[in-house]
């Protein structure tokens, strides 16, 4: 018998907001709360915040925290200065996706490690499996919340709540809130300018009212597919797996090749070396079509050549969108292609990435 889904501590005030919610990597998340469009569309123009309380916190300290850093993450935590964030990969000796996830450089030898909610207790045990002396992990994940607030508006809503500025992109603060302490990072999922806050348990509700009488609209994971999709902002699980590697996803720029030594870096020098087998294309629809969703077929002339990863019709373009990986001659912009929808097949076309992006600047 499966277990339960898992709740956040903001469960309950979203429920009597009015959220309808969904298993999501084992935990109930609202999936929205008026509507997926009207979501999409306040972040894009104005301000929403996002529960990610899902998503698990681990700390990893110590005199070793850096060089084993180094070792277990695809990126160059020399380029990650204290104050600041990073983008990185967990992957396995075959070089395929663990996870992706944010590294927070909190001190020299201290870093916080944001990862996917559904990977928690794999990427525990993946470093807890691979530790060495010196290297100190502990897992906050079940005793801190999240929140992403994100949209032009965003900067408002932070000096509202906090008295100054936002953070500027990948960088972090520690700050004092409601009796208790608070990582401010400008980080985000959607494309827009926004924030992430993440802080124990017990300032929840607290946090998530000064927020919204700031001026931010509850969203929910609805919205937040559909943007990060126009943004072509890959999703664990759908567009990563441990048997794909970031540079077949198109994410070779957050792999640091010319470091000496991380796991699976031999893997995708011999994959770089070889030629890659396929390519994580953007997809977008150029008939009036059902959305596309994940696991599509997608075709070239009538004949399978892949199929999606994601997809969905987007609120900016009113078009449908996808995510697939296809063999490299069929992923190049301007191809046209076919996206099998229940049976039938309707045409689209390869697009540079990513579908959109974002203009409007609201600061005030």
């Amino acid at each position: 018998m499966s277990s339960a889904p898992r709740r956040t501590p903001l469960f309950e005030l979203q429920h009597a907001a009015g959220a309808r919610c969904i298993n999501f990597g084992g935990w109930e998340m609202p999936v929205q709360f008026t509507s997926i469009l009207d979501e999409h569309n306040t972040v894009r123009t104005a301000c929403g915040v996002f529960d990610i309380s899902h998503m698990g916190e681990i700390f990893v300290s110590g005199p070793e925290a850096f060089d084993w850093l180094q070792h277990m993450l695809a990126n160059d935590l020399a380029k990650c200065p204290v104050g600041s964030s990073q983008y990185t990969f967990l992957l396995n000796e075959r070089g395929g996706v663990i996870d992706d996830l944010i590294v927070y450089r909190l001190h020299d030898d201290e870093f916080l490690l944001l990862v996917n909610a559904a990977k928690i207790d794999e990427d525990a045990a993946w470093l807890a499996a691979h530790t060495r002396e010196g290297a100190v992990i502990d897992n906050r994940s079940s005793t801190m919340c999240a929140l992403a607030v994100q949209g032009p508006a965003s900067p408002a809503v932070f000096r509202a709540v906090f008295g100054r500025e936002i953070p500027e992109r990948n960088t972090f603060v520690a700050l004092e809130k409601c009796r208790g302490a608070v990582i401010a990072a400008g980080t985000g999922y959607t494309g827009e300018t926004g924030f992430e806050l993440f802080f124990p348990n017990s300032l929840a509700s607290d946090i998530w009212h000064s927020v919204i009488e700031a001026g931010a609209t509850p969203c929910g994971l609805g919205a937040r597919d559909t943007l990060r999709l126009e943004m072509c902002y890959p999703l664990n699980g759908s567009d990563l797996s441990p048997d794909r590697t970031p540079l077949e996803a198109g994410l070779g720029i957050f792999v640091a090749l010319d470091k000496p030594d991380f796991i699976g870096r031999e893997a995708l020098l011999a994959q770089k070396g070889a030629g890659l087998p396929s390519r994580l294309a953007a997809l977008r629809m150029t008939v009036k079509s059902p959305p596309p969703r994940a696991h599509y077929p997608v075709l070239a002339d009538g004949v399978p050549i892949g199929e999606t990863t994601s997809g969905a019709l987007s609120p900016s373009l009113g078009e449908g969108i996808a995510l697939a990986y296809l063999p490299p001659d069929f992923a190049k912009p301007g191809r046209k292609l076919e996206i099998d929808i229940r049976g039938r097949s309707f045409e689209a076309v390869v697009e540079k990435k990513p579908f959109y992006r974002p203009s409007s600047k609201i600061s005030a």
